[in-house]
């Protein structure tokens, strides 16, 4: 005769020497491209090492890339790049803004997530490139009795080297476990009302700081090969479709916005106009006074903290501007936390 099968809340209990099993938890990935652990050569050499043999990031033939990467890129980059984050490194934390801020919504979220949904929600975050690695995390996860994972690339726009690549590296973890976890992954969020209202209050706060309006506001995007829009990365639309839902929703006519990219890199023909140059034909052309802020990050990065407020700024003021004003990436403000616990409930319907 066999056992009578359990009842609902009627757990038969397990052998003595059967492994613990912890209780049952969702859990929530926060996913940003990632940092090096530190601005000396070697510590460079092995992010940039990560980042750039990721061939959603350079899709060139391994056999015709690795050696120019190798013998070349690392030989040098590693110095210069590592310059540019010691420029903005933070010392209190001794980590770059990227790490600090990341960790700092990673807080933000897991408190309103404890506050709606108790202990049952587990929230940490991870890095494409660097530590923590998504491996890392998505294993920790796992042990601690995660049975289900929401992953949040933080990138609002799509596109194959970013939320692409974050999402290859997530499965690429989960193959590797023994007993997955359900995993959803969660998508592009360019177009939410609540990430353009947190875009249009930054927007809204730093031009109420300033003693004189803006000539116009530059959205600057980060930048890919024109050709990837060929071949049918959604990106360069949904930098366009932010860029026009934002001024929309600022009620401002369309020649107080404009849309660039910027951090090309190599030879080949990128999304245009180019920040650098766009900023600089502005200044000729008579609007002496700009603002400049980059939707694509989630956080403030050697990108804007180094890229936008040096390089840019110096094209700028160098062509005849008068007033440069950066406005921040959205970070830990409140309007940006109310926004991904906002996505994070709606894409973990059933699971809570």
């Amino acid at each position: 005769m066999t056992d009578a099968p359990s009842l609902p809340g009627h757990l038969t209990p397990a052998p003595a020497d059967h492994p613990r099993v912890p209780r049952a938890k969702v859990g929530v990935i926060l996913a940003n491209l990632g940092t090096p652990d530190a601005t000396d050569y070697w510590s460079m050499r092995r992010y940039l090492n990560e980042f750039l043999s990721d061939e959603r990031v350079i899709d060139l033939p391994r056999w015709k890339w690795q050696p120019i990467l190798q013998l070349i890129i690392l030989s040098k980059r590693p110095k210069s790049s590592g310059a540019n984050y010691d420029k903005i490194w933070d010392r209190e934390h001794d980590a770059s803004p990227l790490l600090v801020i990341t960790r700092e919504q990673t807080a933000a979220v897991a408190a309103a997530m404890a506050e709606r949904h108790g202990e049952g929600v587990m929230v940490d975050f991870a890095m494409r490139y660097g530590n923590p690695s998504t491996k890392s995390v998505i294993e920790k996860m796992a042990q601690a009795g995660c049975e289900r994972i929401a992953f949040f690339p933080l990138y609002p726009q799509y596109s194959a080297p970013t939320t692409a690549t974050a999402n290859d590296q997530a499965f690429r973890a989960l193959m590797q476990l023994r007993r997955q976890p359900a995993f959803r992954t969660v998508p592009s969020y360019h177009d939410h009302p609540l990430y353009i209202e947190a875009l249009a209050r930054s927007v809204e706060d730093a031009y109420g700081g300033l003693d004189r309006r803006p000539d116009l506001l530059v959205t600057s995007y980060h930048g890919m090969p024109e050709r990837y829009l060929r071949e049918g990365d959604p990106y360069h639309c949904q930098c366009q479709k932010t860029t026009r839902l934002l001024r929309e929703r600022l009620g401002w006519p369309e020649d107080e916005v404009v849309i660039s990219f910027q951090s090309r890199f190599g030879s080949e023909e990128w999304l245009k106009p180019y920040t650098v140059e766009e900023v600089a034909r502005l200044a000729k052309a008579g609007k002496r006074h700009i603002a400049v802020m980059a939707p694509a990050f989630s956080a403030d990065c050697v990108e804007t903290l180094e890229e936008v407020e040096g390089e840019i700024r110096e094209a700028f003021m160098h062509a005849g501007g008068e007033g440069f004003a950066y406005i921040p990436c959205l970070n830990a403000a409140p309007t940006h936390i109310e926004m991904m616990v906002s996505i994070l409930e709606r894409e973990l319907s059933g699971w809570l």
